[in-house]
C-alpha cells in the first residue's frame, strides 16, 4: 500500500508534512517539559536561585544533541523499554502524591466549574480533543516500526495494544487524580501543583524528587524516539548507503544535521514555552489527520470498495467528521496560543499552560 499510494504525487508530501509537524512538535514539547523539570528541582534546592527556564532548556538541548547521535531506530530499543518502566513508575508516584494532597489539610480549594462563556467552552472542547488525539497518537511509532519487516499485521496489533494499555494506565490515572486533587486549577505539569508557590509542599520532597528524575529521563527517551523519524527523513538524502554508518562521509553530515535539528527544537522551546498549546496544535494538524483521516483514505484508494458499500461510506463519514474536528482543533489551539501570548515575554521563565 505504501509503495502504491504513499510514494507518489501529493500523498507523499502530505504524509511527510504531517510527520514532520508531529516529530518537531513532540521534540519541542519534550525539551520544554524536561527543562521545566530541571527548574522544579533547582527551585526546590535553591529557592532564590538566579537560573532561568531557558538556561535549563539549553542544558537539556545539549544532552539531547549528544544522545541524538545514536545512529538508528533499532539502537533505541533498550531506551524504549526503560522509558516504559519510567512512565509506570512516574505515574504511580504522581497518583499517590495527588491522592495524598487531596486528603491533606493543606489541600487547596477545589473548583470543578467550566468556563462561563459558551464559545470559550466550545473552543476548549476542540482543543481538548486535539490534545487527546496527540496522547493516543503515540501509537503511531509502534505502527511505523512494525511495518519495517514482515509480517506487519501481528506486530502492529501487539504494539498498539501495549501502547494503548500504557496510555490508559498512565495518562488517565494521572489526569483523573490530578483533576480530583486540584480541580480546574491543576497545572499541565502536575508536579508544579504539588509544589505551590504559596504554602507548603503537598508531597514529600523525596517523592517529588524521584518523580522529577523519572519524567526527566523519560522525556529524553521520548525526544529521541520522535526525533529519530525526522533524522531518517533528513539523512535519506544526505547519507551514502554504500558506506558505513560511522564512515567520515556519513558521520559528519549526521552530526551536523542532528545538532542543528536539536538546536532548533531547543530554541523554539525556550522562546515559546507553551506546553499545553503545543500539544493541541500537534494533535490537530498532525495526529488527527494521520490517525483518523489518512488510514480511511488509503483504504478506499487501495481496496476500492464499491461506492454503495457500508465500508466505503463509513470511511467517508469518519474522514468528514475528523476533518472538521481537525480544522476546529487547529483553530481553537491556535486561538488559545495567541491569547496565551499576552501572558509572557519571549524566553519567559514560566511555562504557559
Amino acid at each position: 500500500m505504501c509503495r502504491h499510494d504513499l510514494w507518489s504525487g501529493w500523498m507523499f508530501y502530505f504524509v511527510i508534512f504531517i510527520q514532520t509537524a508531529i516529530n518537531t512538535g513532540v521534540g519541542i514539547g519534550a525539551i520544554l517539559l524536561a527543562g521545566e523539570c530541571l527548574q522544579i528541582m533547582y527551585s526546590d534546592l535553591f529557592p532564590n536561585g538566579s537560573l532561568k527556564l531557558y538556561e535549563f532548556i539549553a542544558m537539556v538541548t545539549v544532552v539531547m544533541i549528544v544522545l541524538s547521535q545514536l545512529p538508528t531506530f533499532h539502537s533505541l530499543r533498550h531506551i524504549n523499554l526503560v522509558s516504559l518502566l519510567l512512565s509506570l513508575g512516574y505515574t504511580f508516584l504522581v497518583v499517590g502524591a495527588c491522592i495524598n494532597a487531596g486528603f491533606s489539610k493543606n489541600a487547596p480549594p477545589k473548583d470543578y466549574s467550566l468556563e462561563s462563556s459558551k464559545s470559550a467552552r466550545i473552543f476548549s472542547g476542540f482543543t481538548s480533543i486535539s490534545i487527546i488525539a496527540a496522547i493516543f497518537g503515540n501509537g503511531i511509532l509502534p505502527e511505523i516500526q512494525a511495518t519495517l519487516a514482515p509480517p506487519a499485521t501481528g506486530k502492529m496489533v501487539k504494539g498498539l495494544l501495549m501502547c494503548y494499555s500504557v496510555i490508559f494506565v498512565t495518562f488517565y490515572s494521572a489526569a483523573v487524580s490530578g483533576y480530583w486533587a486540584f480541580g480546574n486549577e491543576s497545572n499541565s505539569n502536575i508536579l508544579k501543583s504539588l509544589m505551590p508557590d504559596n504554602g507548603p509542599s503537598l508531597a514529600p520532597t523525596s517523592v517529588i524528587g524521584l518523580a522529577v528524575v523519572f519524567v526527566l529521563l523519560q522525556l529524553f527517551a521520548i525526544g529521541l524516539v520522535y526525533s529519530q523519524v525526522a533524522f531518517e527523513i533528513m539523512e535519506k538524502k544526505s547519507a551514502d548507503v554504500k558506506q558505513g554508518l560511522f564512515s567520515k562521509r556519513n558521520l559528519i553530515p549526521r552530526l551536523i544535521l542532528r545538532t542543528l535539528y536539536m538546536m532548533f527544537c531547543g530554541f523554539m522551546a525556550a522562546m515559546l514555552p507553551f506546553f499545553g498549546d503545543i500539544n493541541g496544535v500537534v494533535g490537530a494538524i498532525g495526529f488527527i489527520p494521520l490517525d483518523f483521516i489518512l488510514p480511511m483514505l488509503l483504504y478506499n484508494m487501495t481496496h476500492k470498495p464499491p461506492k454503495t458499500s457500508i465500508i466505503y461510506w463509513t470511511n467517508i463519514s469518519i474522514m468528514a467528521v475528523f476533518t472538521g474536528a481537525g480544522f476546529m482543533g487547529a483553530f481553537s489551539s491556535t486561538r488559545k496560543l495567541i491569547l496565551d501570548a499576552n501572558k509572557f515575554k519571549l524566553f519567559s521563565s514560566d511555562v504557559v499552560d
